[in-house]
């Protein structure tokens, strides 16, 4: 199916929870919303379902005009933060409760699909129990379940892991992938954490503060972020930012540090915290600091200095020790840098590493 917003916007008394947006859905793809809390994101979702109706704009699907149409008159899956499951139902009922509705399988078959959805979420030993013998995580994997379990045409799924634990939210990522690659449904998955958009794939739409900054492959949008906002809210850790001035082929970061980009007037250069070394390559050039803090997280150490342009984050991959306090060089390639003009424009992006 095709979904298509057309200037839509929403508003509730003198409050704007959404600045007309177009916006249309690659169909029988991902789509995902990202974006920090109160981004818009649930509030765009409800119009999507017809749970709630814009305040101005058109939404059709597959050309047909539904703004203003009831949930009840559309085929959607919705799974939110909020799990919902019958109390009165087993797991297994629950699971089954859209296939039993549908009427276009036997008895066998709906089982099996029960079965094989509640193995790859890992509730399958709780099949025969009440949702109120399970824990807040395993209702939602039941609801999560429940919503794959209907195909319908489109699905919605605000923060469905958000409730779950690191590992267990780190496995559902991969499966829900591929689950969603093998499907036929259009799915639109609203997330604030920029890694799980880059896991899940497809395509992902920027949202802040009731705008929809930016739509397209989530590849593309992750390595050339339209703007310094788009930017912000598509970098776990946050995108390092430093004021620079152009000077024909220079951008001088402050008085013997430069990057060897051309550029005029003042500029903001942005880092990823993953493109910051303390080894030294060709073409580098060496930013002196003292560590603040160091957090190893997975395979991974993230180190925030102190330095000569401000406060840095540096994301290595590996396990390393730094004692708080000590002297540290970090290097930088102008090749790895973004660079956005004094509206807040990319004018710059690196070139993608391996084609990715």
């Amino acid at each position: 199916m095709e979904l298509s917003l057309r200037g839509v916007s929403h508003k509730v008394g003198a409050q704007q929870h959404l600045y007309p947006m177009d916006l249309r859905l690659a169909p029988n793809a991902v789509t995902v919303l990202l974006g920090a809390t109160q981004a818009g994101k649930t509030t765009l979702m409800r119009l999507m379902a017809g749970l709630d109706k814009p305040s101005e704009g058109t939404i059709t699907v597959d050309a047909v005009d539904v703004t203003g149409w009831p949930v009840r008159k559309r085929d959607v899956a919705m799974v939110y933060q909020q799990f919902i499951n019958y109390p009165s139902m087993s797991v297994r009922d629950n699971i089954a409760s859209p296939l039993k509705l549908r009427g276009q399988l036997d008895r066998d078959a709906i089982r099996r699909r029960v079965d094989e959805l509640a193995a790859k979420l890992h509730i399958e030993m709780h099949l025969d129990k009440l949702p109120a013998q399970l824990s807040g995580g395993q209702q939602q994997r039941v609801a999560l379940a429940r919503a794959l379990a209907k195909q319908a045409p489109l699905m919605l799924l605000d923060e469905p892991l958000v409730n779950l634990d690191y590992k267990l939210r780190e496995e559902l990522r991969e499966e829900l992938g591929q689950l969603f690659a093998a499907g036929e449904s259009t799915v639109v998955y609203a997330t604030t954490e920029p890694a799980e958009a880059l896991q899940l794939g497809g395509y992902t739409a920027v949202m802040d503060a009731g705008e929809l900054l930016q739509y397209g492959p989530t590849a593309e949008v992750f390595h050339r972020p339209a703007s310094l906002r788009v930017a912000r809210a598509f970098s776990d850790p946050p995108m390092n930012l430093l004021i620079a001035q152009g000077q024909g082929d220079r951008l001088q970061l402050r008085p013997g540090l430069e990057l060897a980009l051309p550029g005029q007037g003042g500029v903001t250069v942005g880092v990823r915290a993953g493109a910051l070394r303390v080894s030294a390559q060709p073409g580098d050039i060496a930013i002196q600091g003292e560590v603040e803090l160091a957090e190893i997280s997975g395979s991974d150490t993230f180190v925030h200095a102190r330095t000569e342009l401000g406060s840095l984050v540096a994301q290595l991959t590996g396990v390393h020790n730094f004692e708080l306090g000590v002297p540290l060089t970090l290097y930088l390639n102008a090749a790895h840098v973004h660079v956005f003009d004094a509206a807040g424009l990319l004018t710059r992006a690196p070139e993608r590493r391996g084609g990715r």
